[in-house]
C-alpha cells in the first residue's frame, strides 16, 4: 500500500505559515560528536553489524536486532554479539520493554501472510536461549494482512498491534501468558496504521493511533474504550513517537510539512520542519528527525524495508524548547536510529554503526559564548538544570557583553540576575559614572529587594535618589514594607538628613521606631518642639524617660508649660498617650530628682513641678524637698511685702517640719538665707541646745538667752553656767538677767559658789549686791546641811555601837529561843523544830519544805541575798579606775563621786600600820593623830561594807 501523492496543509497551517517560517531560521550547532563505532577485537576496524538487519530496538542495556533469516541478535555495550533463532523465515518487528526484561517480536515461520507474535523472557533460559512465554498469531479476524507497527505498555497489561489494513488489535491482561489475556480488535479502518504509543497519566491509560490520514486517541481505562479524533492528517510509517514525561508525554506525528505534538484531548504545538520524513525519535529532550535529502529521487509514501543503496538521508536533532538545531548530518541508507547507554546509535545498510555523543553542558555553553548567543546559552543552561552559580556566570558574561556594546539598560538587567552570586562592587564600579546613574539605581533597588544590600549600598542608593531629585522613587523606597525591601534604616535616616530630606527621614524614623533620630531631626532640624513633645508622650516609659533626660532642657526652653506637664505625668503615673483600650493597668514612675536640672532657667515651672510632686508623691526623693526648700527661701528672702513674706515663711517652715527634710542640708540653706525661724527650729529638732543659746548670744537677745535656759536647762544643765558667763562678760548692765540666772543656779545647785564668784568677777559693772542674796542663801543652806550631817553622824555612831554590842553578845553569851509559833505557818511550835540566831523558829517539816539552804533562815534569805548581790557588784566595780577618773572629770560635784567609790570599797586595798613592833606607837610628834584618823576611817569603811 502506498500513501497518496499530495497532502495539502491544514487551514490552520496555511494561516500560520508566516509564523512558522521563522522556525526555518533556527540556528545550527554541533552539540554532538559523531564517531564510527570500532571493533575492539579487530584492531580498531569498523564494527560490522550482522547481515540483513530489518528490525531494531534497544533497552535494558543492549541493542536488539532482527534479521531476514529469523535470528534475533543482542549487542552489548562492549560490542559483544549473541543471537538465537527466533523464527524460521524472518523477524519483522521488535519491541524491548524499558522496565522489564521482556522482548516482544513479530516474524514469519512460514511463507505467506501469517505473522506470529512471540513474547520472550530474557531473564530465563530454554536450552541456552531466552524463554518464549507466549506465541499467538497476529491476524485480526482471520484476515491475512501484514503487521505495520507494534507497541507494548510498560505495565505488561496492554499490547497493541497495527496492521496495513487499518486494524489495531489490543491484547489486554498479562501479555506474557495466553490464559491471562484476551485479544480484541480496537480499531478498524482503510488506511494503514503507521504509529502506536501508550500514555499513562496517573490511573488513566491512553493509546495514540496514527494512520496515513488521521490521528486518534483511545482511552483504555474506560470499559467502552472511547476515542477522540485529534487530527485529519497522519504520517508515514515510523514517523510517530512519544516524548518523555518532561514534555508531558506528548504524541509526536511528523508529516512532510510539519511536526505536530498531541495531548490525549487536543493538538499541541506545531513545528514547520519541511521535508519527507523517514523516521522520528525522541531522545533526552531532543527531537530526532530523519528526512530524505531534497536532491534524492522521490520514494513511495509507504516504503518497504528494502532501500536503495544510493539514497541520501539527513539526520537532524532539534531542541524544541530552545529553538535551535543541535546536530545535522547526511548519512547513506540508515536502517534505524536507537538510543542506548546515553547516546544515539545510527545503523546503516552497509553494516556500519555510528554513535552521536552529546557534548557536555560547559562545552556547549562555550560554543554559544563565542558567538555571543547569551540568551540561548541561558535557556540551554536552564533546560539542563544548571546550578545557580553557573547561571550567574552566564548572566555576568552577557551583562559584560551588553555593557561593552553600549546597551547599559540591557546590561543592568543581566547584572540584576547575578545578585546573590556576583559581588555587587563589580557592577557598581561599572555604573558609578553619573551618566549611568539610572542604571545604578535600578541595580541597587534590586539588591535591596533581595535583602542583600549592606549599609554602603543603602547609602549609595539614597544618594542616587537625591542626586536625581526623584522624590517619588525615594518615597516609594522608604514607604515599602519590610517584606519587599530590606535596608539599614539608621543609615538611610542619616543620608536623608544630610541631603536635606527631613520629612522623609522623619517618616522613616517614626515608621521603624528610631525614636532618637526622630526627635533629633524634629528638634535640631525642623525646630518642631510641639511635635517632638507629643511624640515623646506616646513612647513607652523607658524610652520617654531617656529622651526627656536628653532633650528636656531644649523643650523646657521653648515649650515650658507643656514640658512641665509631661514631666509631672512621667514622674507620677505615666501612661503613653494612646487608646484607652491599650493602656497598661499599672503605670511607671520616673525619679523626679533626676529632672530638676532641666528647670535650670525656669524657676517658676520648677516650683510648680516640685510642689506637684510633694503633693501627689509625698515620698518623693530627697532632692525634691531640698530644691523646693531652697526656692521658698529665695522667695522669702527677696519678698518685700510683709504679708506675702509671712506666708512664704510659713510655707518654708511647713516644709522644714515634714518628715522628708534632711537636717544638714536644710540647716545650711536656712543659714545661707538667714532664715532665723528655720535655724532655731532645726536646732531644737536636732537637740542642739547650745547652738540655740549661741545664736541668741550672737544676736544679743538677752531675754531669749534666759528663756532658752529655762526651756532646755533640764536637758543640758551647763546652759545656765554658759549664760552666767555670757552675762558676766557683758559690759552693759545685765543685773536683771544675772539675778534670774543666779536664782536658778542656786535653786538647782548647778555651780559651786566659788565658781560663781570667779565668773562674775569678769563683769566690771557687777557689784557685790548682785550676788549678795545668792551668797546668803547659799551659806544658810550650807549651815543647814552641816547640821543635818552632824545629826546623821551621831545617829550612825549610836547604831554602830548597838550593832557592836549585839555582835559581842552573840559571840560570848547564850541565845535563848522563846518563840512559841512557827515563823512560816504561824502555828504553835512542836518538836522537832529549827531555830536561827536571827530569832526565827520553824517546824522542821516547814523548814524542809521552804528552805533553799540548810544554813540560811528562809525568812531572812531574800534580804541577805540582796545585800550580798550589792556587795558583789561593788566589789566587781571597784577596779574600774578609768571609769572613776572619767566621772570625776565630768562631774560638777567631785566629792560625791569619790564618796560613792569609797562606799564601793575601792580603797579597801590600803595597808595601815598602826603599831610598831613592841607596842610602840609609830611616827613622831603629830603622826599618832594621823594614824588614829586613818584607823578610824578604815574601821568605819569596813563596817559600812
Amino acid at each position: 500500500m502506498t500513501r497518496r501523492g499530495s497532502h495539502d496543509p491544514p487551514p490552520q497551517l496555511q494561516s500560520d505559515r508566516g509564523k512558522m517560517a521563522a522556525f526555518l531560521q533556527w540556528r545550527r550547532f554541533v552539540f554532538f560528536d559523531k564517531e564510527t563505532v570500532k571493533d575492539p577485537a579487530d584492531n580498531g576496524k569498523n564494527f560490522a553489524l550482522p547481515v540483513g538487519i530489518c528490525a531494531c530496538d534497544s533497552g535494558r542495556g543492549h541493542i536488539v536486532l532482527g534479521d531476514l533469516e529469523g535470528q534475533i541478535w543482542f549487542l552489548t555495550r562492549s560490542l559483544q554479539l549473541t543471537s538465537f533463532q527466533a523464527y524460521k523465515l524472518q523477524v519483522t518487528h521488535l519491541y524491548q520493554l524499558k522496565q522489564h526484561s521482556i522482548l516482544v517480536s513479530v516474524g514469519l515461520d512460514e511463507h505467506g501472510i501469517n505473522p506470529l507474535v512471540k513474547v520472550w523472557n530474557l531473564d530465563k533460559r530454554d536450552s541456552g536461549n531466552p524463554l518464549c512465554t507466549r506465541i499467538f498469531p497476529a491476524i485480526p479476524g482471520n484476515k491475512p494482512t501484514e503487521v505495520s507497527c507494534l507497541s507494548v505498555h510498560e505495565n505488561l497489561n496492554f499490547m497493541a498491534i497495527g496492521f496495513t489494513d487499518g486494524s489495531v488489535v489490543l491484547t489486554k491482561g498479562d501479555i506474557t501468558r495466553d490464559r491471562h489475556s484476551k485479544t480484541l480488535t480496537l480499531h478498524e479502518g482503510t488506511c494503514p496504521i503507521t504509529g502506536l504509543a501508550f500514555r499513562q497519566a496517573g490511573k488513566v491509560t491512553h493509546l495514540f493511533v496514527a494512520t496515513l490520514e488521521k490521528v486518534q486517541c483511545y482511552t483504555l481505562s474506560v470499559k467502552e474504550y472511547p476515542h477522540l479524533e485529534l487530527d485529519t492528517h497522519g504520517c508515514a510509517l515510523r514517523c510517530a513517537a512519544l516524548t518523555d514525561p518532561s514534555q508531558d508525554s506528548q504524541f509526536i506525528v511528523a508529516g512532510d510539512e510539519c511536526v505536530y505534538l498531541y495531548q490525549p484531548d487536543e493538538r499541541g504545538p506545531c513545528f514547520a520542519f519541511e521535508g519527507h520524513k523517514l523516521l522520528v525519535h525522541w531522545h533526552r529532550g531532543y527531537l530526532v528527525l530523519l528526512t530524505r535529502d531534497a536532491k534524492s529521487p522521490n520514494k513511495p509514501e509507504f516504503p518497504s524495508r528494502e532501500a536503495s543503496p544510493t539514497e541520501k538521508q539527513v539526520l537532524t536533532v532539534y531542541d524544541l524548547d530552545n529553538k535551535f538545531i543541535a546536530y545535522s548530518a547526511a548519512f547513506n541508507d540508515i536502517v534505524d536510529v536507537l538510543a542506548e547507554w546515553g547516546s544515539l546509535y545510527i545503523l546503516t545498510q552497509d553494516r556500519k554503526m555510528y554513535v552521536l555523543q552529546e557534548k557536555d553542558t560547559q562545552t556547549k555553553l562555550e560554543m554559544l559564548f563565542k558567538k555571543n548567543l547569551f540568551v540561548m546559552a541561558i535557556n540551554l543552561a536552564k533546560s539542563h538544570h544548571l546550578d545557580s552559580d553557573g547561571l550567574s556566570e552566564i548572566f555576568r558574561q552577557y551583562g559584560d557583553h551588553l555593557y561593552v556594546k553600549g546597551d547599559h539598560d540591557g546590561a543592568i538587567q543581566q547584572y540584576i540576575r547575578t545578585i546573590g552570586k556576583l559581588e555587587p562592587s563589580y557592577v557598581i564600579r561599572k555604573f558609578l559614572d553619573a551618566q549611568r546613574i539610572h542604571n545604578l539605581t535600578a541595580y541597587l533597588q534590586a539588591l535591596h529587594r533581595q535583602s542583600l544590600a549592606n549599609a554602603d549600598h543603602t547609602t549609595l542608593l539614597l544618594n542616587c535618589y537625591t542626586k536625581l531629585k526623584d522624590s517619588s522613587k525615594l518615597e516609594e523606597f522608604i514607604k515599602s514594607s519590610e517584606s519587599e525591601v530590606h535596608f539599614d534604616v539608621e543609615i538611610a535616616i542619616k543620608v536623608l538628613r544630610q541631603a536635606g530630606y527631613h520629612s522623609h527621614a522623619v517618616f522613616l524614623a517614626e515608621k521603624h521606631e528610631h525614636h532618637e533620630w526622630y526627635l533629633k531631626i524634629q528638634l535640631e532640624d525642623l525646630k518642631n518642639y510641639q511635635e517632638a513633645l507629643r511624640y515623646i508622650g506616646r513612647l513607652p516609659f523607658e524610652q520617654a524617660e531617656s529622651n526627656m533626660k536628653r532633650y528636656g532642657k531644649t523643650l523646657m526652653h521653648h515649650v515650658p508649660e507643656e514640658t512641665t506637664l509631661l514631666l509631672k505625668g512621667l514622674c507620677t503615673d505615666y501612661q503613653p498617650r494612646r487608646d484607652s483600650a491599650d493602656r497598661d493597668s499599672l503605670g511607671s514612675k520616673a525619679n523626679s530628682e533626676e529632672f530638676i536640672p532641666i528647670f535650670a532657667n525656669n524657676p517658676h515651672e520648677l516650683r510648680a513641678f516640685l510642689e506637684h510632686m510633694i503633693e501627689v508623691e509625698p515620698r518623693s526623693p530627697q532632692g525634691v524637698y531640698d530644691t523646693l526648700l531652697e526656692l521658698r527661701l529665695q522667695d522669702w528672702a527677696h519678698e518685700q511685702d510683709p504679708q506675702k513674706k509671712s506666708a512664704l515663711q510659713d510655707a518654708a517652715l511647713c516644709l522644714l517640719k515634714s518628715d522628708y527634710t534632711v537636717f544638714d542640708k536644710a540647716l545650711v540653706l536656712c543659714q545661707m538665707h538667714n532664715f532665723k525661724e528655720g535655724v532655731l527650729y532645726l536646732y531644737e529638732k536636732g537637740k542642739l541646745y547650745q547652738q540655740i543659746m549661741h545664736y541668741h548670744m550672737q544676736n544679743e537677745e538677752y531675754a531669749k538667752v534666759v528663756e532658752a535656759c529655762k526651756r532646755y536647762g533640764e536637758q543640758e544643765a551647763c546652759l545656765w553656767e554658759q549664760a552666767l558667763g555670757y552675762f558676766a562678760r557683758k559690759e552693759e548692765d545685765c543685773k536683771t538677767y544675772i539675778s534670774q540666772v543666779l536664782h536658778h543656779i542656786d535653786r538647782n545647785n548647778l555651780m559651786p559658789p566659788l565658781l560663781v564668784v570667779q565668773t562674775l568677777a569678769h563683769n566690771s559693772s557687777a557689784t557685790l549686791s548682785v550676788i549678795k542674796d545668792y551668797l546668803i542663801s547659799k551659806l544658810q543652806r550650807e549651815s543647814e546641811q552641816i547640821e543635818d550631817d552632824e545629826r546623821k553622824i551621831r545617829q550612825y555612831r549610836e547604831d554602830t555601837a548597838q550593832l557592836r554590842t549585839e555582835i559581842q553578845e552573840l559571840k560570848n553569851s547564850a541565845k535563848i529561843f522563846q518563840k512559841t509559833k512557827c515563823s512560816m505557818c504561824n502555828s504553835p511550835l512542836e518538836l522537832p523544830s529549827v531555830h536561827f540566831l536571827c530569832g526565827h523558829s520553824f517546824h522542821q517539816h516547814c523548814f524542809e519544805s521552804y528552805a533553799e539552804s540548810e544554813a540560811e533562815c528562809p525568812t531572812c534569805t531574800p534580804d541577805n541575798r540582796k545585800v550580798m548581790d550589792m556587795l558583789r557588784a561593788q566589789d566587781q566595780k571597784r577596779d574600774l579606775h578609768e571609769n572613776f577618773a572619767r566621772q570625776l572629770r565630768c562631774s560638777n560635784d567631785g566629792f560625791s563621786v569619790v564618796a560613792d567609790y569609797f562606799g564601793r570599797g575601792v580603797f579597801n586595798k590600803l595597808t595601815l600600820i598602826t603599831d610598831l613592833p613592841g607596842g610602840k606607837p609609830g611616827g613622831s610628834g603629830g603622826g599618832g593623830l594621823e594614824a588614829d584618823l586613818q584607823r578610824d576611817l578604815l574601821i568605819h569603811t569596813k563596817r559600812n561594807a
